[in-house]
């Protein structure tokens, strides 16, 4: 049997009372690609930490090589040469990119700052992942693919023997995943590197990786070969209850109309005719540059309307701003919700009553149980009311800025969504379409915009195509991916000529 480069065994993890890791055993061997997959909260990140000397494990070891470590620091295991690159970029813009790599490990000569000597040894790590980047550009003309890549660089700056990618692939386009993808090939099986590849992406699995692990609630569920391994095997270990590809039943609608958009016209997108019903979940699909997001956040009263008419329960009504909406039952749930819709300083409570301090103000009191009882119903793990945003997972981060909105106490009719399930794993995404389908049950009604064709599929009732900002088809049945992509497909083809598409957005 090979001998594992570096192994976890027994390592143990608790924060107060809650334990995140429970007696985790994994190996990590050179030259293999080992994919980590598992629900958001599953303890993916606290492992990580461990690995990389940001969390102290409360019990086990790690043994790197022959070395048995109880824990690490940041400092100690780029020595023991483990590297990491995190979800969100640790590059700085304003500086270049020899800057980056070199940055905390300058090199020096009489106390000056070689740069030159930087810049060469900066090229050289850039052509050793076969990329073209000049080393001399600034951080801040680099496309998203292109930082990525200069973080492993920079990672590699360190030689590390295993090397950490937490969701790598989470902000980049079609092109810039398969060029990444080929550079963590070379990686593990020409440099015989060993890769933890952490993902919530199941193609990806498929595409490179070669052992997989599933972790759930804190534990080991399997370790297995990829080529052994299939979507609906991982799906069923990362959450037993999460039904992968299926299309659900069709949902009986009211006949009522809960908005209806005739000749409506945004920045960029339109014109636009949909009748939204009561109890109707409804999707946007397009590729990038479609409108999708143009169009919700005009809705939302986040952009300004350029025209035609925006009918509510069979009012016509002018939403000027995000206020105005909210005071006629339309909310969006943003698709950045680091940026956009969380707060990530804050404690969870005031994160989901964020909307409705006003109303509750005078009664404090009832704070904490009306936490309590949505906590519970959004099923949010940990239901921690002091627990600070950012310190939840991807998919109870989400729950939470989807939740402020689901309380009864704010009316709200129609509930807009960019991109809802962004980052958020396979259970967690299960649970946000349960969700979303009690609301429509209710009475509510849903628009959702998406890049990913299953998602609408699996959630909608219709679907409706933009491309270069005009409505393409709506689809009501028969609904599958294939036809979705093709459809955006071809009116990408058709769309192409002399209009501007400076101002295209997702």
């Amino acid at each position: 049997m090979r001998k594992a480069w570096v192994r976890v065994n027994k390592l143990r993890k608790s924060f107060g009372s809650v334990e995140v890791l429970k007696g985790v055993d994994l190996e990590f061997h050179r030259g293999e690609i080992h994919a980590f997959i598992g629900a958001n909260g599953a303890g993916k990140s606290t492992l990580l930490g461990c690995l990389s000397g940001a969390v102290e494990p409360s019990g086990g070891t790690i043994v790197i090589g022959d070395e048995e470590l109880t824990a690490l620091t940041p400092r100690l295991a780029i020595e023991k040469g483990i590297g990491i690159i995190y979800q969100h970029f640790q590059v700085v813009e304003g500086l270049t990119v020899a800057d980056n790599i070199f940055l905390g490990s300058e090199i020096h000569r009489f106390g000056i700052v070689a740069r030159r000597e930087q810049e060469a040894q900066a090229r050289k790590l850039l052509e050793r992942l076969g990329v073209e980047i000049d080393a001399r550009r600034l951080l801040d003309e680099l496309s998203v693919g292109e930082r990525q890549l200069v973080e492993i660089a920079r990672a590699l700056h360190i030689r590390p023997d295993l090397l950490i990618l937490d969701e790598p692939t989470a902000a980049l386009s079609d092109r810039e995943i398969e060029a990444l993808h080929k550079v963590v090939q070379q990686l593990a099986h020409r440099e015989n590197i060993a890769i933890v590849y952490v993902t919530h992406l199941l193609d990806e699995i498929e595409a490179i990786a070669d052992v997989v692990t599933v972790l759930r609630d804190g534990a080991t569920v399997w370790t297995r070969p990829a080529a052994e391994v299939t979507p609906a095997i991982i799906a069923q270990g990362i959450a037993p209850s999460a039904k992968l590809g299926q299309q659900r039943a069709a949902r009986v609608r009211s006949g009522e109309s809960q908005m209806r958009l005739q000749d409506y016209r945004c920045d960029y997108t339109g014109p636009i005719d949909l009748d939204l019903h009561k109890g109707e979940i409804v999707g946007l699909y397009g590729l990038l540059g479609s409108g999708r997001t143009d169009l919700v956040e005009t809705l939302a009263g986040a952009r300004p309307c350029r025209g035609g008419v925006l009918t509510l329960r069979g009012q016509a009504v002018s939403i000027r701003n995000a206020r105005r909406a909210l005071e006629h039952g339309i909310a969006l749930v943003a698709s950045d919700r680091n940026e956009q819709s969380l707060f990530r300083s804050l404690p969870a409570l005031d994160n989901l009553l964020m909307p409705h301090f006003d109303g509750l103000a005078r009664r404090r009191s009832s704070h904490r149980p009306l936490f309590r009882r949505m906590a519970e119903a959004l099923q949010l793990h940990p239901a921690r009311p002091d627990l600070e945003g950012g310190r939840f997972s991807g998919g109870n981060a989400q729950k939470l800025v989807m939740g402020r909105w689901l309380l009864p106490e704010l009316d709200i009719r129609v509930l807009l969504l960019d991109e809802p399930t962004q980052g958020v794993d396979i259970g967690a995404r299960a649970e946000i379409y349960r969700l979303l389908e009690q609301f429509a049950d209710g009475g509510g009604a849903v628009l959702v915009a998406s890049s990913d064709p299953q998602e609408l599929v699996e959630l909608c009732d219709r679907v409706l195509v933009l491309g270069q900002g005009r409505q393409i088809e709506l689809i009501e049945d028969g609904i599958t991916p294939d036809r979705l992509v093709e459809a955006a497909h071809k009116s990408f083809s058709a769309s192409l000529g002399p209009r501007s598409r400076l101002s295209a957005t997702a």
